[in-house]
């Protein structure tokens, strides 16, 4: 009885995450023919930290990183995607996402609850090897999207240079080549004129 009870839990949690596929973001499809959303985001991310290990500063557990991504922005749900050059929206959101990771992760049985809610907040302190790498997977995979797609989300938004090196900042902590590369795709669209260069000497 007591297993009926648990897998019923793993069960509500499972149905419940499928909302996720219903959060849509600001990014593009490479193609640029819609927008993707959360739960796409979040395999793009889990299959990126499988190939692009190599690039990490430090060693990293995929064990750990891998259900870092995939869950990472189950907290949107009940907050919402916040665009990551939305200020306003910035102010508030780590107050939404933390009520959102209580009830969300509290659908869970109590160990999986308290695993899944600890690896959250572990990706959001970015402070272990593996946040790092977490961290620059989630802010880079935007970028190569934004690139792919002829940088339509960032002429839409009318994005600055500056915004995205602020938002960009611990980038390198988690892999120093792959924020060279982004740097390189961003100079490229200041030059193509999708991106607004606010940063001129």
């Amino acid at each position: 009885m007591e297993c009926m009870e648990r897998l019923k839990q793993q069960m509500d949690f499972i149905i419940e995450v499928d909302k996720v596929k219903n959060i849509f973001r600001q990014t593009y499809l490479a193609d640029g023919k819609r927008k993707e959303n959360d739960a796409e985001h979040s395999w793009h991310l889990a299959l990126m930290a499988v190939l692009l290990k190599e690039y990490s500063n430090q060693d990293v557990d995929l064990a750990k990183v891998i259900p870092m991504v995939l869950i990472h922005d189950l907290v949107e749900i009940d907050a919402g995607d916040t665009y990551a050059y939305d200020d306003a929206g910035a102010d508030t959101k780590n107050e939404r996402e933390k009520k959102a990771a209580e009830r969300v992760f509290g659908l869970l049985p109590g160990d999986q609850g308290q695993e899944f809610k600890a690896l959250w907040e572990e990706f959001e302190a970015y402070e272990t090897p593996e946040a790092k790498f977490a961290r620059m997977l989630d802010n880079s995979q935007p970028l190569f999207l934004n690139d792919a797609s002829g940088g339509k989300s960032w002429k839409e938004h009318q994005v600055k240079k500056s915004q995205i090196y602020k938002r960009n900042s611990k980038t390198g902590e988690g892999s120093r080549e792959i924020w060279e590369y982004m740097q390189t795709l961003v100079e490229k669209h200041v030059q193509l004129g999708n991106i607004i260069d606010d940063m001129t000497e």
